[in-house]
């Protein structure tokens, strides 16, 4: 099932991003732990792409096993980010051989060992060479892309990064998906001015529920998010209390996504961290308004 079909129906659902393991010895506990959310049924789930393509293999391996499995719609993440059009052109021969129809086209992190490189003479430099190489081999694939609500960390302005993000709908992006956020009006501005700029597809918002305060200086370095009052406060009073701060933390989460929903957000997508637990508890207290 291709994924904006689903949006596209206009009824509240929940979705989630799983990770693949980072090396063979992991796979079977995450594996495992996939399992367990998509046997949630979950609207979709995606599945990353690690730093340079590391986990690849194990990107379309999780992917597969869901999609087979459970039923459940599969987006496979793909980066180009210092890969040959041969890498790319190999790795999308393999999303559509497992029968894959959803990709999420991203530009990936770029190493440490290759900040200050020439990329001139790289074959994918943005997200949008991507995006085109992706709807050349199959005008059948539905391609996601990402959005950041507050600012991309390498524009200059938000006027700027909502001009490049318009030339990714352009090219062939189907629905965008958001980077994490914790305050929606920040969405909700947002919205606003990519729908004045003329974009119009559907935007799924990403939730990430921080459970344990050890994750707040990672999801600040990670999307450069503004936290808050309302939020700090929480770490502070919760955070050195592993169990207070986890229920503390879905609670946020879902506040944030209730929200989001009666402000006429139909989809949401949630940053699970493979924790089946976390997962379950918040589709849980969304239970009556999904329907589920």
């Amino acid at each position: 099932m291709k994924i904006i079909d689903l949006l596209n129906k206009n009824t509240l659902s929940l979705s989630f991003e799983v990770f693949p393991p980072k090396t063979e010895m992991g796979f079977e506990s995450v594996r495992t732990a996939t399992e367990e959310i998509a046997k949630l049924r979950p609207a979709f789930m995606s599945v990353t792409y690690g730093a340079g393509g590391g986990t690849s293999k194990y990107t379309l391996d999780i992917a597969k096993n869901i999609k087979e499995l459970y039923g459940v719609p599969t987006l496979a993440h793909l980066t180009c980010v210092s890969s040959t059009k041969e890498t790319v052109r190999n790795m999308i021969s393999s999303i559509k051989a497992a029968g894959i129809k959803n990709v999420m086209a991203l530009r990936g992190d770029i190493p440490e060992s290759l900040e200050s490189a020439d990329r001139s003479r790289w074959d994918y430099t943005h997200a949008i060479d991507l995006i085109r190489e992706l709807r050349e081999a199959d005008e059948d694939f539905c391609i996601a892309g990402a959005c950041y609500p507050e600012i991309h960390p390498e524009s200059e302005n938000q006027k700027e990064d909502i001009t490049h993000l318009k030339e990714k709908v352009d090219a062939g992006c189907d629905f965008l998906t958001t980077q994490m956020f914790f305050d929606n009006n920040l969405l909700y501005n947002f919205l606003y001015k990519i729908r004045e700029a003329g974009i119009t597809v559907p935007i799924v918002p990403g939730i990430m529920p921080i459970t344990n305060a050890n994750q707040v200086e990672r999801a600040i370095k990670l999307s450069g998010s503004f936290m808050p009052q309302r939020f700090k406060s929480l770490v502070d009073k919760f955070g050195s209390d592993p169990a207070a701060m986890k229920q503390a933390g879905i609670a946020y989460a879902t506040d944030q996504i209730i929200d989001l929903y009666a402000n006429g957000i139909t989809n949401v997508h949630v940053y699970s961290m493979n924790k089946p637990d976390v997962a379950e508890k918040i589709q849980s207290n969304l239970s009556d308004i999904l329907g589920k």
